[in-house]
């Protein structure tokens, strides 16, 4: 057994506690128990979480452009198909970039297809923090005439309000590259994984 505070739906009375002396507190409603706090911390029963999307802001957005992508050079990809945003916070239109409303710790993915070369040479995604590379991310094997389709995660720090990321593709094979058009091949995303 232990504490309860109930907000009771039957009958009259409204909040209905009870005590005892384990240190142990439940909050309920109608009878069922939606957390739990104890010595060891808040529990909350699965389920039982609903937080406002501006509470979480995620996005995921996909590519079907056929950009030819320089030798050697960063290059942004137009991200402009959302499959969602839950904040709008990821601009698909004109900077493709995500500038989350929300400061917190950032699990970022990116994938990105270019078709294959005849001669070997890096590649690598480039995730760009305010307009500066932040970070590598994926990156695939020097190997020639394969198509090169580097994939990685990262968690980053965005303060929630100026802070903003973009994504990159680097290449030098030696010559230009096409971005593969399918869109199911190249993607962006991010979700909140820990408020700051």
């Amino acid at each position: 057994m232990a504490s309860s505070i109930d907000a009771s739906t039957s009958g009259a009375g409204g909040v209905i506690t009870t005590a005892d002396n384990t240190g142990i507190l439940q909050l309920k409603s109608g009878g069922t128990t939606i957390a739990t706090i104890s010595s060891t911390g808040l529990a909350l029963n699965a389920g039982n979480i609903t937080l406002p999307s501006t509470a979480a802001p995620t996005f995921s957005a996909s590519s079907s452009s056929t950009l030819s992508i320089s030798h050697a050079t960063n290059t942004k990809i137009p991200f402009s198909i959302e499959d969602w945003d839950t904040n709008s916070n990821y601009d698909n239109s004109t900077n493709y970039r995500f500038t989350p409303t929300v400061a917190g710790y950032y699990q970022v993915n990116i994938k990105i297809q270019l078709e294959g070369t005849s001669s070997g040479g890096e590649t690598y995604n480039a995730l760009y923090k305010n307009g500066s590379l932040h970070k590598r991310v994926g990156m695939t094997p020097n190997i020639a005439s394969t198509q090169r389709s580097p994939v990685g995660s990262i968690l980053v720090y965005l303060n929630g309000s100026t802070d903003y990321i973009e994504a990159y593709v680097f290449q030098n094979t030696g010559g230009a590259v096409a971005l593969n058009g399918d869109s199911q091949l190249n993607y962006f995303q991010a979700f909140l994984a820990r408020a700051a």
